[in-house]
């Protein structure tokens, strides 16, 4: 690997990074691609191809899985744990969250509340995957 590759990866961990810590915070693309030192548009390019989905899937991503173990633990209202994770809106934390789970908030936290088994299996078996995304298919 050359010492350039390496060094974009660096920079694309580090936003990436960023977004693990900081992901219930505003981040924005102007942001993110200061704290890699690039471009706004290249930032975008590289962590694609780097990451397989851009920044800003990924921050939702990242959001929703924590929302969906605020789900999972607390009693809070979705509306709450719509705000805790750094969503503005309930109307785009529930489409996000339809998009990336399958299903509505609501109806997640009944469906897990119901699972028999160890919190191990379920969070592995639960954990949204960037590359098999429920999406909506048309009723025949």
């Amino acid at each position: 690997m050359s010492r350039a590759v390496e060094e974009s990866n660096r920079r694309m961990l580090r936003v990436r990074d960023r977004m693990d810590l900081a992901y219930a915070q505003p981040l924005d693309i102007p942001a993110l691609a200061r704290i890699a030192h690039v471009s706004e548009t290249h930032l975008i390019r590289t962590f694609r191809a780097t990451f397989g989905e851009t920044p800003h899937r990924y921050l939702q991503r990242r959001r929703v899985e924590r929302a969906m173990a605020l789900l999972r633990e607390s009693d809070r209202s979705v509306t709450d744990v719509c705000l805790d994770v750094g969503f503005t809106s309930l109307g785009t934390f529930s489409r996000t969250f339809r998009d990336i789970v399958g299903e509505s908030p609501t109806f997640y936290r009944r469906r897990v509340a119901l699972l028999p088994v160890p919190t191990c299996f379920a969070r592995s078996w639960l954990r949204p995957s960037s590359f098999g995304e429920a999406t909506a298919t048309p009723a025949d």
